[in-house]
């Protein structure tokens, strides 16, 4: 049965990194058997071997995972795909009354292969899109607000700069250093952060192209009516059919959305790390 678990967790994120990469989005039936067989085999195993706690372990782990999916997609940070996902991962992995949890460990391994994942891929991004990145690059950085910001920095550092002046403690010293190349650094990553989105991820489609839990960039109103925008976080079908009616009555064409990073390969980078440290658990008596 662990081996079972294994191979159903590893099939259904892969299945789920490939639709995401090719398309944007999970296929619900994707996310639906996967959480359908998790459960289902936590079922068998808590039958089979008239123990109450692997299918209990597995509702638990499923709850968990989706009040953490919950936040996450209501603060915009996921789509719906990626959160079904983790629930489905939950019920898989479980939760034991135990700690630390193998679940908590694949949730610290997420964050730290997200982060990673996302830096990557932006550079990806970056660079497959250099021309019109270093352009919008180029705007933003002197547009009204990314200049005081500028100012702003770099007043700190040379503030900063001059502290170091008059202070004798290497140590000290480093330090201020440090926060100086930091700050300039945020400056910059931040900049190239709004870049990356403008010139990557921004794309017009016609509404007839649209998906559910696509991201509207700006607001679309019609007449002062109010048709969708990005506070919805994430179209809806119903709104989608309202673009559709008015770009045959002509008053749009098309539609500006933003394209996320495909996050669920990252759920696989996590979930790969996570068998290897399951290894090493092992021997402190924490397993599946």
């Amino acid at each position: 049965m662990y081996w079972l678990i294994i191979v159903v967790v590893f099939a259904a994120i892969l299945a789920a990194s490939y639709t995401d990469i090719r398309t944007r989005e999970v296929a619900d039936w994707v996310n639906y058997a996967f959480i359908a067989s998790a459960l289902g085999i936590r079922s068998v195993m808590s039958i089979v071997q008239q123990d109450w706690h692997p299918i209990v372990y597995g509702l638990l782990g499923f709850g968990a995972m989706y009040l953490l999916a919950l936040l996450m997609f209501n603060t915009g940070q996921w789509g719906g795909g990626d959160s079904k996902l983790l629930m489905g991962i939950g019920a898989a992995i479980g939760i034991e009354f135990a700690w630390p949890s193998l679940l908590l460990y694949f949730i610290f391994a997420l964050a730290i292969m997200g982060a990673l994942y996302g830096m990557l891929w932006s550079i990806f991004l970056m660079i497959k899109n250099w021309n019109k990145f270093k352009t919008d690059f180029t705007k933003l950085m002197n547009t009204k607000s990314y200049t005081l910001a500028r100012k702003i920095t770099l007043a700190i550092m040379m503030l900063l700069f001059i502290t170091m002046l008059f202070v004798n403690d290497y140590i000290i010293n480093i330090g201020i250093f440090t926060f100086i190349i930091l700050l300039f650094l945020s400056y910059l990553l931040i900049t190239a952060a709004k870049a990356i989105e403008t010139s990557c991820m921004h794309k017009s489609v016609s509404p007839e192209k649209l998906t559910e839990g696509d991201w509207i960039v700006k607001d679309i109103k019609i007449n002062g009516k109010y048709i969708c925008g990005p506070k919805d976080l994430g179209i809806e079908k119903s709104q989608i059919k309202k673009l559709i009616q008015l770009k045959k009555q002509k008053k749009i064409s098309k539609v500006l959305i933003k394209e996320g990073i495909p996050f669920v390969p990252s759920f696989l980078l996590a979930f790969i790390v996570l068998i290897f440290l399951e290894k090493i658990l092992s021997f402190l008596g924490l397993a599946f």
